[in-house]
């Protein structure tokens, strides 16, 4: 299996990433064409939730939508591919950190802090670009691929620049070596693992899961919680900004962080987060 993967990756992978970008854009608009048109990948989970977000507009505007966040899906494929051969400068070119001296107070502190933000617009460059910009060590918590040669690939890709990644069943470990200031990074969309240890609200007008780590996490440890926005400038460049930071979290009711968290996702997501999401309808319930 491992050489199979390796064929796939180094035969396919690999010489798509080394394409340059208008000819990577050339590739996305096929794939719209295949993906949206002729094989319909998950076409009714996207546009039952589109309907159910944004019930006020009309079956138009549904359709556009509809057609935009394919556009958009394929495009991150694309691009989380060249994320695997890009340089430093080229990352520095396309990912932009417009206020970095609003995080790196917190480092001038002495403070550690984690960093809230979702599955929207091109998270996976902005992982790569992200310990080049600030004054912290860098870590993302992340879900291993049960495929461990593409799980290496994966982490040797976001690694590159400094950033260390961390399963979420060792996360722990890396919040108690205190031997760096860090930033910890949490795409707060991410599905929970058990619906009992997770805590449930609105996203875009439907029940939805939410991680409790970053708030746990945040008051075990006192770290404040900055949210990072993230703005597509134009296909394959990106600005990220940090803001609403909680500077005290262990000053705050049980949910409050959470539920700060979500409304600043859900008024900023560019969709993408939740579009292939079954939704579900369950009390919202404390984790264990």
């Amino acid at each position: 299996m491992r050489f199979l993967n390796a064929i796939f990756f180094y035969g396919i992978i690999m010489p798509i990433s080394y394409l340059p970008y208008p000819i990577l854009y050339v590739l996305s608009d096929m794939l719209v064409f295949f993906i949206y048109r002729i094989f319909g990948y998950r076409r009714k989970v996207v546009i039952k939730n589109i309907v159910n977000s944004f019930p006020d507009k009309s079956p138009q505007e549904h359709k556009q939508i509809v057609r935009d966040f394919y556009r958009h899906f394929c495009d991150l494929i694309v691009e989380s591919l060249k994320t695997f051969t890009m340089s430093e400068a080229e990352v520095r070119q396309r990912a932009k950190l417009i206020n970095a001296e609003y995080i790196n107070r917190f480092y001038d502190q002495g403070k550690s802090v984690i960093i809230a933000t979702g599955h929207y617009n091109n998270w996976e460059l902005l992982a790569v670009a992200l310990n080049l910009e600030i004054k912290h060590q860098a870590v993302a918590i992340y879900r291993a691929l049960k495929n461990k040669f593409f799980d290496e690939k994966m982490q040797s890709s976001r690694g590159k620049f400094g950033l260390i990644l961390t399963s979420t069943k060792v996360a722990r470990e890396e919040f108690e070596k205190g031997e760096a200031l860090i930033a910890v990074a949490f795409a707060f969309d991410q599905s929970p693992g058990r619906s009992n240890r997770c805590y449930w609200g609105k996203f875009l007008n439907q029940d939805t899961p939410m991680t409790f780590g970053a708030e746990k996490y945040a008051k075990d440890y006192d770290m404040p919680v900055l949210f990072m926005h993230i703005n597509k400038v134009k296909r394959g460049h990106y600005t990220y900004k940090f803001s609403d930071a909680i500077e005290e979290p262990r000053h705050t009711e049980y949910g409050e962080i959470t539920k700060k968290i979500n409304a600043l996702l859900n008024r900023t997501s560019s969709l993408t987060s939740i579009l292939f999401m079954e939704p579900q309808t369950l009390e919202i319930q404390a984790p264990d």
